[in-house]
């Protein structure tokens, strides 16, 4: 053994590299150079010179979570807790149902990186692929309901039916607060209703509607067609009677019965809502699924979230976009109607890849399946002498066994069929796409009745469908769901979509508050393990056993990693944590006797939730200034709070501030907060910049949302799934969602399960160590990327050691000033370079926010950089009057093929177009051919197109 060569002892040759060092890009000597580059000589010294004293943790946290993992032991270990789970067959229902994943689709979208690895398609022209599925998705919804325009996902049905229930409300006449919904909904629903319905005023009631609509003045109506209980009853009469007193009604519908049943659109319903899981997405223990909402055309511009539309390029091509983004929240703020700013993008791309592979008929054929074995099994239940109370139901039938229902349940599941007890009387049972002949027998067995020729009885048994509401108009008339029905032009049309993206599996995104970070393929293997992807969320507690181990031990670790007492997990997005914890914060004042507390007070740089989700919580929005380097201004903070005295509720905050920066007086804004009777809330999505080294709920926070799709490896998907667990101070811990004083605000009572062994497994193989290192490491990378690019870019907030946090805002604007050259022109020139563009003109107008996270190796940091270095030459040359201002390689950004094989009359080269000069070398090996050119966003919001346009608009 030579002097330079280490020993290495058998252990650690055994154990391998460790995972740090997989998810961690900068190796040792890249490290080096970043730190030399930011004047700091470790990351210790780093964490000393950039975060205050008065937040920083100088020892190690006091954790139960372990050292790090391996791969091999994480896998080990998760697969242990993954065995103590027993699937049985879900019977259950409830709005979750089995279905089978083609596995065309599961390898090709869920289990592939260049769908679930992508950002929301902010930046069209490279997101052409996700936009194309998300209106597969619409037209789906659209086609089915008979509604003529359907967003592009919600979080899971409850949440469609709440957003449902305050659109109604802005759209219709009726100065009426109440609001009726049918007591066959299903119970999540209902609960999420609750929820969201008194802290804006909504005067819920439910009512039995089977014999008409109760007396008096009512705004709105939600009808479930079928009901929870599988009931199906004619909805037109309601509607006709509701419109007539002047309330507009929303109908909860089950797309695969749809397939079958006339739509709500023609039954003369304003709006519906309802889940897309059947369609080929995993029961995942309750989540994530897409949930659905379509509006006739009067309510297109108040839909919230996201709506892909039609629009058209630089050289009239037709192109998508996301449509009328100014109703989004970060736009309008404490205006916006709506705090929702993801969607379940990932699902939806699934669910409307189900519909296109089976096509109409083949949904049909599903659906007729899935109902004969009801109508066949309830046949032989009745056959038996067991009295069924619903004549026509769709798949779900409701069996009455007096006294024996605990028996029946019990029954089934020792045959490995999952049944619902709904009281010690009566039982439900819900047939699926996966349920056979066999689990029929085993059903009629629990009730004891035997069935000797399932054929004869087939034969003589009716369907269960009211003869009135067969559907006869056509859907899903699209070429789309007709012309990938064979596997091969499935993988293909796949392939292409994918190939019309940027995601991470091809560059960095180096988008600021957003945390773009590798989601690593040994976290995301387990997710489609189906002991977590065919779990039932009702299934019995013994059934979730290890799920529930997993869950109570992420988010064990999530408190302690935060400071805080106690975790839920159950916020199924970062906004929907937040409107959990302002809800946590108003019950507390509430059981205190001080409900005159109701006002939020928010810096102006905030994200754009928590402003609406301070309205959607009862709370009044009062602004609060920053000074001039991006901190809250104290003497305006201490004036409001004056103002405001005894009505203070809260002041939420994001730590680091959203301007990218360490504010040294934290500890002072929250106890001059605290002693005026007020609550502290920290936005955790810049967490990324805390983990290890700072915790929010010990430097003053009182609750936090913490974005698992941000911070803790949880894909973005192309805009979601996301999880957003709350988590909270001891005094606030009775007052989470789902334990008493607060209702649940999401539809399953562990959010999106499905997902969380993604940021169970991150943990587990990063250990505390590896976490305070990849946070220390993403601070380095800001400060590189700030440093190097600070001569030619104004960089507009820092420390006051000129540090910043795990992000930067480079300042355009007197650049645009002096030049013409825009962040748009910047943003779609770095296409060109084959980069995603940073984050635009958030918080500030005119200004790029880069966050190149701690995945990213130098070489593609520098390649970055080197791109932002090329881009200010360009601009410079604009500057200079070399080219014009209307007409240069940036504002004629992206270049795609088709424009530089066309006629050039441009005053730079086609060269230059299409391989920028300062580029890194090796960009031409790196190159990405944008599908269309710039969108022209004005046309599409003008001219709404939301649903698959016919085959001649791409003539």
């Amino acid at each position: 053994m030579t002097s330079t060569q280490t020993r290495h002892t058998l252990s650690e040759l055994e154990r391998g590299v460790p995972f740090a060092d997989r998810h961690i890009g900068p190796d040792t000597d890249g490290l080096a150079r970043m730190l030399t580059s930011i004047g700091v000589s470790s990351l210790d010294d780093l964490a000393a010179r950039a975060l205050p004293d008065s937040i920083r943790d100088t020892e190690p946290v006091a954790t139960t979570l372990p050292d790090a993992a391996t791969e091999a032991e994480m896998l080990a270990e998760l697969r242990t807790l993954a065995d103590r789970n027993t699937v049985t067959v879900p019977m259950i229902g409830l709005g979750y149902h089995g279905t089978r994943t083609p596995s065309v689709i599961r390898r090709n979208v869920l289990e592939n990186p260049a769908w679930y690895t992508a950002y929301t398609p902010y930046q069209p022209e490279i997101s052409q692929g996700r936009l194309e599925a998300l209106l597969a998705f619409q037209t789906t919804v659209s086609d089915l309901t008979g509604l003529p325009v359907a967003g592009a996902s919600l979080l899971d049905e409850a949440t469609a039916a709440a957003e449902a229930m305050t659109l109604l409300r802005r759209a219709g006449k009726s100065a009426s607060p109440r609001f009726v919904v049918d007591a066959d909904t299903l119970p999540q629903t209902l609960d999420v209703l609750r929820t969201r319905a008194e802290p804006l005023g909504i005067e819920l009631e439910v009512a039995d509607v089977s014999g008409g609509l109760p007396d008096g003045e009512m705004y709105g109506v939600l009808l479930s067609y079928p009901g929870a209980s599988g009931r199906i009853a004619d909805p037109s009469s309601l509607i006709s009677e509701a419109h007539d007193r002047g309330a507009l009604v929303v109908v909860a519908a089950d797309l695969l019965a749809l397939t079958l049943l006339s739509p709500p659109g023609e039954l003369g319903a304003d709006a519906a809502v309802g889940s897309t899981q059947r369609f080929g997405v995993p029961l995942g223990f309750g989540g994530p699924h897409a949930g659905y909402l379509s509006v006739g055309e009067k309510q297109a511009r108040q839909l919230p979230g996201r709506l892909v539309g039609m629009s058209r390029d630089a050289d009239g091509n037709p192109a998508l976009r996301l449509a009328l983004q100014t109703r989004e929240q970060h736009i309008r703020r404490e205006k916006a109607t709506s705090n929702i700013c993801t969607a379940q993008v990932l699902l939806a791309v699934m669910a409307a890849c189900y519909a296109a592979y089976h096509g109409p008929d083949g949904l049909a054929a599903i659906a007729r399946r899935t109902h004969r074995m009801s109508a066949v099994l309830a046949a032989g239940l009745r056959a038996g002498g067991v009295e069924l109370e619903n004549d026509a139901f769709f798949d779900t039938i409701v069996a009455r066994t007096p006294g024996r229902a605990a028996e029946v349940v019990r029954n089934a599941h020792e045959a490995g069929i999952a049944l619902r007890p709904m009281d010690s009387d009566t039982v439900g049972v819900s047939c699926s796409e996966l349920t056979t002949v066999e689990h029929l027998h085993r059903v009629w067995a629990a009730f004891d009745v035997e069935v000797s020729d399932v054929d004869a009885l087939d034969e003589s048994t009716s369907d269960a469908l009211p003869d009135g509401l067969l559907r006869t108009s056509e859907y899903l008339t699209h070429p789309t769901f007709h012309d990938f029905r064979s596997e091969t032009s499935m993988m293909r049309w796949l392939r292409r979509l994918a190939d019309a993206d940027l995601a991470l599996d091809r560059t960095m995104i180096p988008l600021g508050s957003c945390t773009m970070k590798l989601n690593a393929a040994s976290e995301m293997e387990p997710v489609t393990w189906p002991q977590f992807a065919e779990l039932h969320p009702l299934a019995p507690e013994a059934d979730s056993a290890g799920t529930r181990e997993m869950i109570t031990q992420l988010e064990r670790w999530l408190t302690e990693l935060t400071g805080y007492h106690a975790v839920s997990v159950q916020p199924n997005a970062g906004s929907q944590g937040e409107l959990a914890g302002l809800l946590a914060i108003a019950a507390y004042h509430r059981s205190r006797g001080d409900h005159e507390r109701d006002v939020c007070l928010i810096p102006s740089s905030a994200h754009g939730t928590n402003a609406a989700s301070a309205v959607m919580a009862g709370l009044r929005v009062v602004v609060v200034g920053t000074d001039g380097r991006g901190d809250v201004d104290l003497d305006d903070l201490h004036a409001k709070i004056a103002e405001h005295g005894d009505r203070l509720a809260a002041l939420m905050i994001t730590y680091p501030s959203t301007h990218g920066v360490y504010e040294a007086q934290v500890r002072d804004v929250c106890t001059a907060v605290h002693d005026a009777g007020g609550q502290v809330y920290v936005d955790g999505a810049n967490l990324n910049a805390l983990v290890g080294v700072a915790r929010p709920g010990a430097f003053g926070g009182d609750v936090s949302h913490l974005n698992l799709h941000k911070t803790f490896c949880i894909p973005h998907g192309g805009g979601g799934p996301g999880v957003g667990p709350v988590a909270v101070a001891e005094h606030l811990a009775p007052f989470l969602p789902g334990r008493g004083e607060v209702g649940a605000v999401s539809a399953a009572r562990y959010g999106s399960p499905g997902v969380l062994p993604i940021s169970w497994a991150y943990l587990r193989m990063m250990g505390p160590d590896g976490l305070r290192r990849a946070t220390l490491t993403a601070v380095a990378a800001a400060n590189y990327v700030a440093r190097r690019l600070r001569e030619y870019y104004p960089v507009l907030y820092a420390g006051e050691d000129g540090s910043v946090a795990h992000e930067c805002i480079l300042d355009l604007r007197k650049i645009t000033k002096d030049s013409g050259v825009t962040v748009d022109d910047v943003a779609k020139r770095l296409i060109d370079y084959g980069i995603h563009a940073p984050t635009m003109s958030f918080p500030v107008a005119g200004t790029l926010m880069v966050e190149p996270t701690e995945s990213e190796d130098v070489a593609e940091i520098d390649r970055f950089v080197d791109a932002m270095i090329g881009i200010r030459a360009e601009i410079d040359r604009v500057a200079a009057g070399e080219w014009p201002v209307e007409d240069n390689p940036l504002r004629g950004a992206p270049h795609t093929v088709a424009c530089l094989v066309d006629k050039w009359d441009r005053p730079y080269t086609r060269e230059v177009a299409a391989y920028p000069t300062g580029a890194t070398p090796g960009v031409h090996d790196r190159k990405v051919w944008p599908p269309v050119r710039r969108i022209d966003g004005a046309h599409g919001d003008r001219n709404l197109v939301c649903s698959c346009p016919p085959p001649e608009a791409f003539a």
